[in-house]
């Protein structure tokens, strides 16, 4: 199978590791060498350690939910189809109001508007953002909430650590001018550890968190906007081909030939968030809850129109 092959992927697999162990060794020193030291005596300990690590359990689901679900590949037909004639079978489609659909010679298949191919899954994917390989996986139209929730609970995580690093360190400071530097001759190896576990989850911490912040806010302003990074692109090398054609004709000719492929209606931005969160409460938004497919343009995506084989 294809999501077989996928999650194959020697980068992705080698990526899930060092996201697993990032998470596992993260919440060992936090628990071992910033709350315990810092808070052993207080309700604080139990407080900061229950919230970092309901955190990470929802980072972990939303990343799990990422990693297994379908993404929103575009099922293949039981039997071959015949391409011999694509200009009636276009004719058909866009009758039977599948207008937009078009074909993957890969997959041999018909995919639905907006949809593209990942060479990684070796499958067509719909609302295709890209291939992701710290889930190892497309991030689509089916997945695409529970990757944005994996971004949101990581950047907290992150957050969180540094913030109890920051203040355990100082704590540790303050206390060892306490002690007037007594039994340091006994406290400098476990010192030198534990300043080395500090360092090592500053910059976890940090690396991590400003990555996947830019990634979460990248995510926002395409569901906004209501353009994949693939379609952003291909925009893009749209207006550079029309801005670089100067005569009369050229630029009536590239008029005509992007009419082919008319821009999707724009829609409110609520609807939009709604379309990937779900129809339910926004606190239901930051759970890796399940949510019915959508609908995009009255079409659903479900299955494949209603071709001649």
């Amino acid at each position: 199978m294809a999501s077989l092959r996928c999650r194959r992927d020697p980068c992705g697999v080698i990526c899930l590791i060092l996201t697993y162990f990032s998470v596992f060794y993260a919440d060992y020193v936090v628990i071992q060498y910033v709350l315990i030291p810092a808070y052993s005596d207080s309700m604080w300990c139990t407080f900061h350690g229950a919230v970092f690590n309901l955190i990470l359990l929802l980072l972990l689901a939303c990343h799990s939910k990422a990693v297994f679900s379908d993404p929103g590949m575009v099922p293949l037909p039981d039997t071959a189809i015949d391409f011999s004639d694509l200009r009636s079978q276009s004719s058909r489609m866009n009758e039977r109001g599948c207008e937009g659909w078009t074909v993957c010679s890969r997959c041999e298949t018909y995919r639905p508007p907006r949809a593209h191919h990942c060479r990684v899954c070796q499958r067509c994917i719909r609302r295709m953002d890209h291939h992701c390989p710290w889930i190892n996986n497309c991030v689509g139209e089916l997945n695409q909430k529970y990757f944005i929730q994996f971004l949101f609970y990581t950047g907290m995580a992150s957050l969180y650590s540094l913030v109890l690093v920051v203040w355990a360190w100082v704590w540790r400071i303050r206390n060892e001018r306490e002690s007037d530097g007594e039994k340091d001759g006994e406290e400098m190896p476990s010192k030198h550890l534990i300043v080395a576990h500090y360092i090592i989850l500053l910059v976890e911490s940090v690396l991590f968190g400003v990555f996947v912040m830019v990634i979460f806010y990248d995510q926002l302003v395409s569901i906004i906007t209501d353009e994949t990074p693939i379609e952003q692109m291909r925009n893009r090398l749209m207006v550079k081909d029309r801005s670089s054609l100067s005569s009369p004709s050229s630029s009536t000719s590239s008029t005509s030939s992007t009419s082919h492929h008319p821009p999707h209606t724009r829609k409110p931005k609520l609807a939009l968030l709604r379309e990937v969160f779900g129809r339910g409460s926004v606190f239901f938004w930051l759970l890796p809850l399940h949510s019915s497919p959508p609908s995009v343009g009255g079409i659903s995506y479900s299955a494949l129109p209603d071709y001649n084989v």
